[in-house]
């Protein structure tokens, strides 16, 4: 069963290994565990809905509105584990057609509610959050639309419900031999819909493409009505209309069917991981690599701390020592770091585009170690959300960041990145342990995605405003420092305040002409995106 104050399944538990734990207590001090609430005692604040009409389509109980009221951000998590939800939604919709969706926005315009669409409430950014306000609010939760609706096998274009989540998008779809190959780390509860509202970007976006490449077109429905995208390999016929549904994050409607395209299930997958002396060397490695088109499905590279980092927290410290003595003799020492690459397709293929990549890293200095790293990776690579709760119960918060840019300001920008973390909480005399890598590469620049982990204060309270301080220290260094605010975890009412300096005053007027054209009474997810 899914977990209400958390990420994932209740069976599933990754513990921080005691290895792990030592190496945070030298970096950060003894871990801090704040005392937990209970879903009694959560139940007991939900108060009665102020929906004055009820709808078969709404759930207003009390668990169900407990269960949609946060996302999976570090203040959510912070609300969740407290019992200080502050506001909770007055109803939960729940339609299975888009017919339904259109059903429920004209009742909630008759009843003069907030509406704040719902996929798997995965956001980092408070896109699913109730706020303070006067009118009722309703969730409307896509989690009932999730079948393949169609699958054009000519053309390659699947229709899904967009509440379909990724372990059910890949179900379907490779049944039939097919995959989309859209892998966020939120793979296991983020939804279709919630990847193109949000400009999703997948662990293997160097094969498949981002959300924007993958989406084809499809349907929204908005107070305006229906907009219907139709699919097209290339169109030249003006602006393409997909381009205002990706990134929009529910503020111009809801989106009730996704046409995706898709591939044919690959004949042979590998992941493999290299060791670079340095993070220069790795730098300069790994940008030579994509700027080669070299046919790669993946590529993540490590700075030092977080190479020093994962090698700690991986527990069976007798086989790392093996593997560190092994890489200092050729030639990875400290400050080493650890780039991770995949291939993906047939098995020539494969073999060739492996054979180049050792032959180019091999030049900058790079320790090849075969495939059972990558494997682990593999393995593992949906499991990183459920440590925070091993780093919880050993008494330490944890949290994540990205942006994006050019090459040319890629080191500068992540070490002003860290530096503000690492920095941010030296007034109260704390440490921070702040790492990085970078997850999606591009000919022209690099996601650079940042982990800080900290000691919580001595209450909630304190816990989050020791949270606030950091995150806005680093979003300020962001938008100072030529960076997106996001690269793949979308906007919501945590990224808004620096939205304006990435787009110009002209580009936000252009957004909240837009917003105002398909909701004209500003029913939608208000603040988020644009601040309301």
């Amino acid at each position: 069963m899914r977990r209400w104050n958390g990420w994932g399944d209740e069976a599933t538990v990754v513990e921080l290994p005691a290895h792990g734990a030592a190496f945070l207590e030298q970096r950060v001090g003894t871990g801090q565990r704040l005392k937990d609430a209970t879903l009694e005692q959560v139940l007991a604040q939900v108060p009665e809905s102020r929906l004055s009409l009820r709808h078969p389509l709404i759930s207003v109980d009390a668990e169900v509105r407990v269960r949609h009221a946060r996302g999976q951000s570090l203040p959510d998590w912070l609300a969740m584990r407290s019992g200080d939800f502050g506001q909770f939604p007055d109803g939960v919709a729940l339609p299975e057609t888009a017919a339904q969706i259109r059903e429920l926005l004209a009742w909630a315009r008759e009843q003069d509610a907030i509406v704040i669409p719902y996929g798997g409430g995965t956001s980092v950014a408070g896109h699913i959050n109730p706020v303070e306000s006067a009118k009722p609010v309703l969730t409307l939760s896509l989690e009932r639309m999730i079948q393949l609706l169609d699958l054009d096998e000519q053309s390659q274009i699947a229709t899904f419900g967009p509440g379909a989540n990724g372990p059910q998008v890949e179900a379907q779809l490779r049944a039939r031999g097919y995959t989309l190959g859209h892998f966020p780390q939120s793979w296991e509860l983020s939804t279709l819909g919630g990847w193109v509202a949000s400009r999703s970007s997948g662990q293997q976006s160097l094969r498949y493409g981002r959300i924007e490449q993958l989406f084809a077109g499809g349907k929204v429905e908005t107070f305006a009505g229906t907009l219907e995208i139709p699919t097209f390999p290339a169109s030249a016929a003006g602006p393409d209309l997909r381009e205002l549904i990706l990134g929009s994050e529910g503020r111009f409607g809801v989106i009730s069917e996704v046409k995706v395209r898709v591939t044919k299930l690959a004949e042979q997958e590998k992941f493999f991981a290299v060791f670079l002396p340095s993070w220069q060397q790795a730098l300069a490695g790994i940008r030579a690599l994509v700027q080669a088109r070299i046919p790669l499905s993946m590529l993540r590279l490590s700075n030092a701390i977080e190479t020093e980092t994962q090698l700690a927290l991986a527990g069976h410290p007798e086989q790392i020592a093996l593997l560190e003595k092994y890489l200092a003799l050729r030639g990875a020492r400290t400050g080493k770091c650890m780039l991770t690459f995949g291939v993906t397709g047939n098995r020539s293929q494969n073999a060739l585009s492996v054979k180049q990549a050792k032959k180019l890293l091999k030049s900058f200095g790079g320790v090849f170690t075969g495939t059972l790293l990558g494997k682990k990776w593999a393995e593992n690579r949906f499991r990183f959300p459920y440590l925070r709760h091993g780093l919880w119960e050993a008494g330490y918060a944890v949290d994540t960041l990205e942006t994006a840019t050019d090459w040319n300001n890629v080191d500068h920008l992540l070490n002003q990145v860290e530096a503000s973390l690492r920095q941010g909480l030296a007034e109260e005399g704390e440490r921070v342990h702040v790492f990085t890598h970078l997850s999606h590469v591009y000919g022209q620049g690099s996601s650079i995605y940042t982990t800080y982990v900290f000691r919580p204060g001595d209450s909630y309270e304190a816990t989050l405003a020791r949270w606030t301080r950091l995150k806005r220290a680093a979003s300020q260094t962001i938008a100072d420092n030529r960076g997106t605010i996001s690269h793949q975890h979308g906007v919501g009412r945590d990224h808004a305040p620096y939205l304006a300096a990435e787009k110009g005053e002209l580009g936000m007027a252009a957004l909240k002409a837009m917003a105002q054209h398909f909701d004209p009474e500003s029913r939608l997810a208000p603040g988020v995106l644009l601040e309301d």
